[in-house]
């Protein structure tokens, strides 16, 4: 494949991500945490279709972080920035196994239970998600606007994993945390996605 066909290799994968992990987080994980038992027994196919979306997210991930590495191989920083976006979407893998044991629980607590399990394992793959955007900001050194969103969402998903454990009241603080990794990441990820289909693997882009 030549730059190009890899740049938007990287791109269209982004996109998929992107809506693979609306509907799994915000139409399926969210709609379980507010009605544990009803949302398992009365839309578990919503559910099944939520955790297969899930997986194709760990899917594309590892296609993004090798059409990265390999439209970037001649930075210092490319294997590394791909073994840590690599282990993301191992430790996600991971936390997947958790959501279909959900769907044997016949408790909101047990239901509940599983699904804080996996929101603690994909937590920890967050960290090193987050070493892997600041690495890739400073593969792309441009546009300076995506790389500055990328670099201050790579270093929000640090701190935000690290909140989680050190903070007693991190509830407290929840809202204010959410936004400070939300917001850059939407706008780094999502410029970059479209830089990647509209300018990457250009002359002079590379």
């Amino acid at each position: 494949m030549n730059q190009r066909q890899l740049s938007l290799l990287a791109g269209i994968s982004y996109w998929i991500i992107f809506f693979a992990a609306i509907f799994a987080n915000f139409l399926m994980l969210e709609r379980i945490k507010a009605d544990p038992l009803g949302t398992v027994q009365n839309a578990h196919t919503m559910v099944r279709a939520g955790i297969i979306a899930f997986m194709i997210t760990v899917l594309f991930d590892v296609i993004v972080a090798w059409a990265l590495f390999v439209l970037f191989k001649d930075h210092a920083l490319s294997l590394p920035s791909m073994l840590f976006r690599m282990m993301h979407a191992a430790i996600m893998a991971m936390a997947v196994f958790a959501l279909p044991l959900a769907l044997e629980q016949t408790t909101a607590e047990g239901i509940l239970a599983h699904v804080r399990t996996f929101d603690t394992i994909w937590l920890i793959g967050l960290f090193f998600f987050g070493i892997h955007l600041l690495m890739l900001a400073r593969i792309l050194g441009r546009p300076r606007f995506i790389v500055l969103f990328l670099a201050i969402a790579g270093l929000m998903y640090m701190v935000d994993t690290c909140a989680h454990f050190l903070l007693p009241n991190y509830q407290d603080h929840a809202e204010i945390f959410l936004m400070l990794v939300a917001i850059p990441s939407i706008f780094g990820e999502m410029a970059l996605a479209v830089w990647l289909l509209v300018k990457g693997g250009k002359a002079g882009n590379v």
